[in-house]
């Protein structure tokens, strides 16, 4: 079965770019090769979230209004009244903008433990206009379990400012979230017994059959019969024989060639096209007939006579060109005509991103792009 689509005016020498590309210039894939450590996880190895809420002071007028922010005007009696400062009876009269109310956010690494530091993002949660300048007062950091994991606190850097007049403001950046290097300190460890494990799964990112089978042979090769694959996701290891540590140094720099499915990604919104190495075309025709209108306005001034009584005026010149694509031909692509070479084909006539994008959906819908077409 044939498709036909349009694509550019010069579509007539498709034909002869393409015959250059699949006699004289067959595709060749190179295939690359990764170390284990780089394409899979470790089972139970994995960075937890910590989530805390507190204060950030000393800012220069940018802080929540406590009229607005009611949260924020609670949050800092309670503080002073811990400190030892009661002004339940003028609460009424507190009236500072230096101080904002804040979500603070971090991630805690694996096999990180007590004293350890993290670092965090603080961002604003209340009408705060700008936290450059503040500093972050002792925020307890709680994961999904309300236990505390670390505690934060220090002076943030926003890489941002902001500049407002009477008429016209700028800023640059976000100055509403921060960041602090190294803010918190690791108060609880998560446990994790590395060193007495008796097997272990290795988690693929990519999940493919054809990697975890060849991920599995080498390791079995090279270290002993220790691997199976599970599914095309996992490989379990068993390490009941052998030191944990030392073999899983050992199997995170082997060599692997990853593989993965023929896919084509296509996002319409930006008109971006990713592609595998693998997508193949099977026999498909292809023709382009666009009908292009030039409408060209060059207004001209015409001037009267010496000495008359006539009037400047301007006069409207209209140049109307259409071009139906008569010319343009129908081109055959042979099966087996790769992807890469179909695009590179299209490049070379001038085609844009949005014509290719319509092109690949023809060409999906004729069902010759033996592939995945993802629409984002």
């Amino acid at each position: 079965m044939s498709v036909l689509f349009s694509s550019h005016p010069i579509f007539r020498r498709l034909t002869a770019i393409f015959c250059a590309f699949i006699l004289g210039a067959p595709s060749l894939t190179l295939a690359a090769t990764v170390r284990i450590k780089d394409i899979t996880d470790m089972e139970g190895v994995r960075t937890n979230q910590l989530i805390g809420y507190g204060l950030v002071v000393g800012l220069n007028g940018t802080g929540d209004r406590l009229t607005n922010s009611i949260f924020t005007r609670e949050t800092l009696i309670s503080m002073l009244n811990r400190l030892g400062v009661n002004i339940r009876d003028q609460e009424t009269q507190l009236q500072t903008h230096d101080v904002a109310a804040v979500m603070v956010t971090a991630d805690l690494p694996a096999f990180a433990h007590g004293g350890n530091r993290i670092d965090v993002t603080v961002s604003a949660a209340g009408d705060s206009s700008s936290l450059t300048g503040g500093t972050l007062l002792v925020t307890p950091l709680m994961a999904a379990d309300g236990e505390v994991y670390a505690v934060a606190q220090g002076s943030l850097a926003t890489n941002a400012f902001s500049a407002r007049g009477a008429a016209a403001s700028v800023t640059r950046n976000v100055p509403t979230s921060g960041h602090i290097a190294n803010g918190a300190v690791v108060e609880r460890e998560v446990p994790f017994d590395l060193s007495h494990r008796k097997n272990l799964h290795l988690s693929l990112r990519n999940p493919d059959l054809t990697t975890a089978s060849r991920m599995a042979a080498v390791i079995n090769r090279t270290i002993g019969p220790i691997a199976v694959v599970e599914d095309p996701r996992t490989v379990l290891l068993d390490l009941s024989t052998r030191d944990p540590v030392p073999t899983l140094s050992r199997i995170g720099d082997l060599l692997v060639t990853p593989d993965n499915p023929a896919k084509v990604i296509v996002d319409e919104a930006s008109g971006t096209i990713i592609m595998g190495a693998d997508v193949r075309i099977s026999t498909v025709a292809v023709a382009q007939g666009n009908l292009t209108v030039q409408i060209t306005e060059t207004p001209q001034v015409s001037q009267p006579g010496p000495f008359s009584n006539g009037q400047t005026a301007v006069v409207p010149r209209t140049n109307v060109k259409v071009d139906t694509g008569k010319n343009n031909h129908l081109a055959v692509l042979p099966g087996g005509t790769t992807l890469r070479e179909l695009v590179s084909g299209l490049n070379a006539l001038g085609v844009g991103p949005r014509d290719m994008i319509s092109i690949l959906q023809a060409i999906k819908a004729d069902g010759a792009l033996q592939a995945e077409l993802e629409m984002r």
